[in-house]
């Protein structure tokens, strides 16, 4: 099998130098795609970088990796006004101070995230072109944060399988552009590993964050049900569906899980997090959380592919290194015999909690509409 290594390496060759003198006052030369949100604002507070240069640089890689060179083929659509906010982001950062760690930093959403200001599909050509009146909760909290969205990205059609739709065709991966990056939320893995920005939201009914995180190489979330709000976002299965963070780094998925929850009285499920949910999830970050530690890993899937053995090993040989205790997990004939049969159940018909959902989040858009 031929292998596209070549453009990962050119995805990397990017760097900024930037001055992060909250820590060490001095110059360090960081790759763009290894800079983390603190350290980013940082450098913008420090003047060494400006919100619109930021933009400026993601939206540069996605011409060149997108639209051209190995065509990822993650974004649907951009934001024709990103460098025009970010521009005023920057003049309020001078003269107000910043909103918070997110400020100016680019976003993308995955395009069943209602936006106002950019159409949302679920990747669907039934719906191109179709504007919301109104943001979604989460992309109401992003922007009240401070953060340029800069671009809608790829989904499976309505987020209902791997990263293809009838609306942006297929996506592929940044680090092999034969294999797949995973579903649904294929579009945001891509973008994020191809660091077209620096952090992303995917929704997840049934892995659909955690798949494109893994197949990606990058961090994704799916929250505790009801910690975030869906309101505004294209459902599939209300009884599971979630929103989510996917960056590159843990800890940026610590610091926007904290501005993302709240009660929101239009997703009756946020209020059992109602006294629960936490603003800043960085103080939980702690280096030596896997001593103790004792994680399983499923060797019955292991031994189809040299390489990602050796991913996985040396995964496994980090987290001992780390003090946790590795358990190698056998699975019964019968459970692995049925792999694949809910699929062959869910290809031969729908299911109705999907389809009430989704009938009842465009029966909200056009009372929106109506009243906007």
């Amino acid at each position: 099998m031929v292998r596209y290594a070549r453009p990962v390496r050119r995805l990397a060759s990017l760097t900024l130098t930037l001055l992060f003198s909250a820590t060490v006052v001095r110059a360090q030369s960081v790759s763009l795609e290894a800079a983390n949100i603190q350290q980013l604002a940082a450098a913008m507070d420090a003047g060494t970088i400006t919100s619109e240069r930021l933009v400026a640089l993601s939206l540069a890689r996605i011409d060149a990796y997108d639209d051209k060179g190995p065509r990822i083929n993650a974004v649907l659509a951009r934001n024709p006004r990103a460098l025009e906010q970010a521009r005023a982001l920057d003049l309020e950062r001078k003269t107000k101070g910043k909103r918070s760690l997110l400020h100016g930093i680019p976003v993308v959403l995955k395009d069943n995230y209602d936006t106002r200001d950019l159409p949302t599909t679920g990747g669907s050509v039934l719906l191109e072109g179709s504007l919301p009146p109104d943001d979604a909760f989460l992309v109401k909290k992003l922007r009240d944060a401070g953060a340029v969205i800069i671009a809608k990205v790829n989904l499976s059609e309505f987020a209902s399988g791997g990263a293809f739709s009838s609306l942006g065709g297929q996506t592929l991966n940044p680090h092999d552009l034969l294999r797949s990056p995973s579903g649904s939320s294929g579009g945001t893995g891509a973008a994020i590993a191809a660091v077209f920005a620096t952090l992303g939201l995917g929704t997840d009914t049934g892995g659909s964050i955690r798949g494109p995180s893994s197949f990606n190489g990058i961090v994704g979330l799916k929250p505790t049900h009801g910690l975030l709000s869906r309101d505004g976002i294209i459902p599939l299965a209300l009884s599971f569906d979630t929103g989510g963070p996917m960056a590159r780094h843990v800890s940026d998925i610590a610091v926007v899980l904290g501005l993302l929850t709240g009660i929101d009285p239009a997703d009756a499920a946020t209020k059992k997090s109602d006294g629960r949910f936490d603003t800043d999830y960085t103080k939980y970050l702690d280096i030596n959380a896997l001593k103790g530690a004792r994680i399983g890993i499923a060797r019955d899937f292991l031994g189809q592919d040299a390489e990602v053995d050796w991913v996985v090993e040396a995964s496994l040989a980090a987290m001992r290194a780390a003090g946790a205790t590795i358990v190698d997990v056998r699975l019964p004939k019968w459970l692995l015999d049925a792999k694949g049969s809910s699929t062959r159940r869910c290809a031969t018909r729908s299911s109705p909690c999907s389809c009430s959902s989704i009938s009842r989040h465009w029966a909200r858009r056009t009372q929106r509409r109506s009243r906007s």
